[in-house]
């Protein structure tokens, strides 16, 4: 039974819809400038790294609208927790096939104020899913998918077997509408492609500390508005103006403010923000 084989089994039976897979090489052609230095390369952080198997979960459109909530909150930690096993029983299984593998953990920071001082964890899961040909970032430097736009989370297994990468996406599905960069609270966005739209990440992880205080972090207003992904048109949700205009779209507003005043220390502000 071969690698991919395993894999798409395994993600079949578990519910994953999302996976894809990048060999370690194509971190050493980088897409752009700056790339990811190799301390954080697959086979630096895992020596017999051949590939990088990535999985993809996605966050359900209503629950993103309602960031910063603590719906947003406890989905974006079910997430989380769901990814990190199914990765863990990836390697595992692939271990059992006689693949040396590893599991990397999905947030690799202890705290938010860990990001506050040091904004960068010791792998990028960003990079590795487009890389395996999942997406390509936004100006809000978030991966966007096709199916979610950058309402999906990632997570990856590091395997010792060498399997055929995926193709890469070669257009980018950012509309450079900007609507990320005009929403966002904190102003960390700019109006340029990635990678020269490198966010303010002192002023996110600033902003994500003092939601975490009122138990509504993460921000989620980049992902929310962004018009990218097939989701938008599964719940009828294909204008963002929605998020906006309060008068012409009163009963979706009452709904989120209404999620927005419980289980947070939310301060009294009518918008929720």
């Amino acid at each position: 039974m071969t690698v991919r084989a395993i894999i798409s089994s395994m993600c079949r039976e578990l519910g994953i819809p999302c996976y894809g897979y990048a060999g370690v090489s194509r971190w050493k052609e980088p897409l752009f400038e700056p790339w990811v230095p190799e301390a954080f390369f697959p086979d630096s952080v895992f020596p017999e790294a051949r590939t990088a198997i990535v999985i993809g979960l996605p966050v359900h459109l209503p629950a993103v609208e309602s960031a910063p909530s603590i719906w947003y909150r406890e989905e974006y930690t079910t997430v989380n927790g769901l990814i990190d096993q199914y990765t863990w029983r990836l390697a595992s299984v692939l271990n059992d096939h006689g693949f040396p593998s590893v599991s990397i953990p999905r947030d690799g920071y202890g705290s938010i104020r860990v990001l506050q001082n040091h904004p960068r964890a010791f792998f990028s899961h960003r990079h590795a899913a487009v890389l395996a040909g999942l997406g390509t970032f936004g100006r809000n430097n978030m991966v966007l998918t096709e199916k979610w736009g950058p309402r999906v989370r990632f997570g990856t297994v590091l395997t010792s077997a060498s399997v055929p990468s995926n193709p890469l996406i070669a257009e980018s599905l950012c509309t450079r509408c900007n609507a990320c960069v005009r929403a966002c609270p904190v102003q960390a966005l700019s109006k340029e492609d990635y990678p020269d739209s490198l966010t303010n990440k002192k002023a996110c992880a600033d902003r994500s500390a003092t939601l975490n205080d009122e138990f509504r972090s993460p921000c989620g207003i980049c992902i929310q508005v962004c018009p990218v992904g097939a989701d938008r048109k599964l719940y009828a949700h294909t204008d963002i103006r929605m998020y906006e205009d309060e008068n012409r779209w009163m009963r979706y507003h009452t709904a989120w403010d209404h999620v927005r005043s419980y289980g947070c220390l939310r301060p009294e502000n009518s918008d929720g923000t």
